[in-house]
């Protein structure tokens, strides 16, 4: 279990001694017993209260448990606000961390349950049971946990350029093809308009084909075989850019250090002995 360490220095421990240092190290840190504890109850809270929602939905499940769900829901709800309310009294910078995107996931996990409470006898709106359903962006608490996520964000921010120039000719390939079929296939074949075509484009092109519309013409025909065809040789773009990126990424983060004894010089980072001498290597801080 890893703790993301640039997001508890961002925002910085409370200048402050006492209880407020003592609990920014427990909420932020994980150096020692309490912080690990901490982390261990707040992931199993955030697994239970997800376990709920997913089996809420459930009729059968609602009907039978649904007075426990309830209680349970509270139970986490109550939790996940004390949670949020000691980080924010806890760091030097609490707008910053409101602002930022674990702040607005945390408060997007308690807060569909407290309007809830506030809109009470309007369970049955469906305005209602959508914001309850916000509950499972709880999910999203447990990536703050997990040092990887680091690694696949920075993965995804440096490839948004050329991910962003490959949808945009996706969506003129789309814009086209749309237009294409509405003009061959017209309103009475069930291309109704250029924004439906434009559907139809992206079904096909992503090879799912639903089937709902569907040519007949030959030329409509041709045109779509044309579609399926372009589809499977750019289906597998996004991916390669994302795993050469990745790649890139992981060499980039690894680090060498050459053993002082006898000079072999492909250790890995957190390599700690000489996998030829044994030796005990030097640290960053030797």
């Amino acid at each position: 279990m890893t703790r993301h360490k640039p997001f508890a220095d961002a925002f910085g421990p409370a200048t402050q001694t006492g209880w407020r240092a003592r609990w920014f190290h427990i909420i932020f840190g994980h150096e020692d017993a309490a912080g690990r504890l901490f982390d261990v109850l707040l992931i199993i809270a955030i697994l239970g209260s997800i376990t709920v929602a997913v089996f809420d939905s459930v009729a059968q499940a609602h009907a039978q448990y649904g007075k426990l769900f309830y209680a349970l829901e509270w139970l986490f709800t109550l939790a996940f606000t004390l949670e949020y309310v000691m980080r924010i009294l806890v760091i030097d910078r609490p707008w910053r961390y409101i602002r930022s995107f674990f702040g607005i996931v945390d408060v997007l996990a308690v807060l569909p349950t407290w309007i809830s409470l506030v809109a009470a006898g309007s369970q049955y709106l469906l305005v209602v049971r959508a914001l309850r359903i916000l509950r499972i962006f709880r999910i999203l608490k447990l990536t703050r946990y997990v040092g990887e996520a680091d690694l696949l964000w920075s993965t995804l921010i440096r490839a948004r350029r050329k991910v962003l120039v490959f949808f945009s000719t996706i969506l003129t390939l789309v814009l086209i093809f749309g237009a294409l079929m509405y003009l061959i296939e017209g309103p009475e074949d069930g291309f109704t308009s250029i924004p439906t075509s434009m559907y139809w484009a992206i079904v096909t092109m992503t090879t799912v084909g639903f089937g709902d519309i569907t040519p007949k013409t030959t030329l409509g025909k041709m045109l779509t075989s044309v579609i399926i065809l372009i589809g499977y040789s750019i289906i597998a773009v996004p991916t390669g850019i994302f795993t050469a990126e990745l790649a890139a990424g992981m060499r980039t983060k690894r680090k060498y250090r050459p053993c002082p004894q006898c000079g072999q010089a492909d250790h890995e980072g957190d390599a700690s002995y000489c996998r030829i001498c044994g030796t005990v290597l030097p640290t960053d801080n030797d």
